[in-house]
């Protein structure tokens, strides 16, 4: 299967409300030989405030953000959707790009009125190179220099490890420069851990993840926390009912016998503390894997013994009525989240119906005009929401001037803020001062792009309708 590689330049970091300025990807085949790569950069939307810090570290101007010859987003997300569709089915990596470029990248088709898990359906799957970096500096130290902080912790942001490792990386921050250092570094732990790299490449997929927990007894599960990777021993318990995608396992490094002594209470409690008895694998998210014999020396002293993890199997065997009431009491205590008020945050509230899906498809080949009629023979209000939205900043005469008038002043309180204040996204007012925050120690380059910043800032601000 081939590999597609991409990254994504942004007005700021929250993946909802954030908006993708630049996407960049390179497709190689098995042996990350490049056979094609694609680029673009789109104008900000009409109703975002972009983030000065983003804008310090990217270095994107004002004269970037507005450049008429630029492709509206909407343009760029149908020109990318057309070209990831081109290159599919393909494994689909980043750096961070589990947490971060893959969650922008569903809001901009979401947003836009497409499928947005195209990363996940249609034969493709997807894994994430930094947890790749993090599990072979783990495993296979030698393989990659990690660099250093003050403090001597390692850190793992790629426009440090790339540099570190032999790239060229000055234009970094610049996408299709993150993409090359990102397969650079891919190049460097297929040589020299070719089993990570193995492990790396089959469990990207989800149908390998479920035949891999389901059959071992007993595995290794790596996962992340501030740059750490933290391995446990694991066995499986089963999946959930209502999500395919997730399975639960223990952590054999737990002392379960004194689990089971513990009245329901103290159970929950200690389901909910660190570290989890009780985790919870995402089996199309590219968990990091490995088989108990393939374990290296070095780490053995960190982990249960193979006679503790033999004795763990035996007593959950022994005790499965305990393993039913915990997975019980453990569900009981998930934290359960309000209902989302904001359109943007509605994305995982439901799948398409199927024939929603069909009049997506006819709205974009629809004359603009047409547009607002196919959004009302739609059953599902978020994308008429949404679609409303988008017709507004594409062509706002295609819309009923009551309908467009709405939109305005929506999207002049949005970009306001209001009096209570607490909105999630960033307003003009935030944003400004912000930069203003900044412009206290910039100087040259950076001072002149700040100051422009917050002189388009004040215009934005003192051109919006009144309320």
């Amino acid at each position: 299967m081939s590999f597609v590689f991409y990254d994504t330049e942004t007005t700021g970091i929250d993946t909802s409300f954030d908006q993708v300025l630049q996407f960049a990807a390179i497709r190689t085949d098995a042996d990350l030989n490049e056979l094609d790569r694609f680029d673009i950069r789109c104008r900000l939307h009409g109703h975002m405030a972009p983030s000065p810090g983003a804008m310090r570290v990217t270095g994107v101007t004002v004269a970037q953000l507005t450049d008429p010859a630029l492709p509206s987003h909407y343009q760029m997300v149908r020109a990318i959707r057309d070209k990831l569709l081109s290159w599919s089915p393909a494994i689909f990596a980043g750096y961070n790009s589990m947490d971060f470029d893959e969650a922008l990248l569903r809001q901009a088709l979401y947003q836009t009125l497409h499928p947005p898990y195209l990363t996940q359906s249609k034969g493709n799957c997807r894994a994430d190179v930094l947890e790749l970096a993090q599990c072979t500096a783990l495993f296979s130290p030698g393989v990659l220099t990690i660099p250093t902080g003050d403090k001597g912790k390692p850190i793992f942001k790629l426009d440090r490890v790339a540099p570190t490792n032999g790239f060229n990386h000055e234009n970094a921050h610049d996408a299709l420069a993150d993409v090359e250092a990102t397969i650079h570094l891919c190049r460097l732990i297929r040589d020299g851990a070719p089993d990570a790299w193995s492990n790396f490449t089959r469990f990207a997929q989800k149908a390998a993840v479920a035949d891999f927990v389901t059959e071992e007894s007993a595995f290794l599960l790596t996962e992340h926390f501030f740059n750490k990777p933290c391995p446990y021993v694991v066995s499986l318990i089963e999946f959930d009912e209502e999500q395919s995608s997730l399975a639960y396992v223990w952590d054999l490094g737990t002392d379960l016998q004194a689990l089971s002594a513990l009245d329901d209470k103290k159970l929950a409690a200690k389901l909910k503390g660190s570290p989890k008895p009780i985790r919870r694998l995402k089996i199309n998210s590219a968990p990091q894997l490995m088989h108990l014999d393939d374990i290296p020396e070095h780490l053995h002293g960190r982990l249960p013994s193979q006679q503790m993890v033999e004795a763990q199997l035996a007593w959950l065997n022994n005790n499965k009525h305990f393993v039913a009431h915990a997975l019980t009491v453990y569900r009981s205590v998930q934290k359960e989240y309000e209902p989302a008020i904001h359109v943007e945050k509605m994305i995982y509230d439901g799948f398409l119906e199927s024939g929603d899906t069909a009049l997506l498809e006819e709205f974009h080949k629809a004359p603009w005009e047409d547009r607002d009629a196919v959004l009302g023979r739609l059953s599902d209000e978020r994308y008429k929401m949404l679609g409303r939205r988008l017709i507004y900043a594409e062509r706002p005469d295609a819309l009923l001037p009551e309908m467009r008038a709405e939109l305005e002043a929506e999207f002049a309180i949005r970009l306001r803020g209001t009096a209570e204040g607490g909105e999630p996204w960033l307003t003009l007012p935030e944003a400004l001062l912000q930069t203003n925050d900044l412009l206290q120690s910039a100087t040259g380059d950076e001072h002149a792009l700040l100051s422009d910043l917050a002189d388009y800032l004040t215009e934005r601000l003192e051109s919006l309708s009144p309320c």
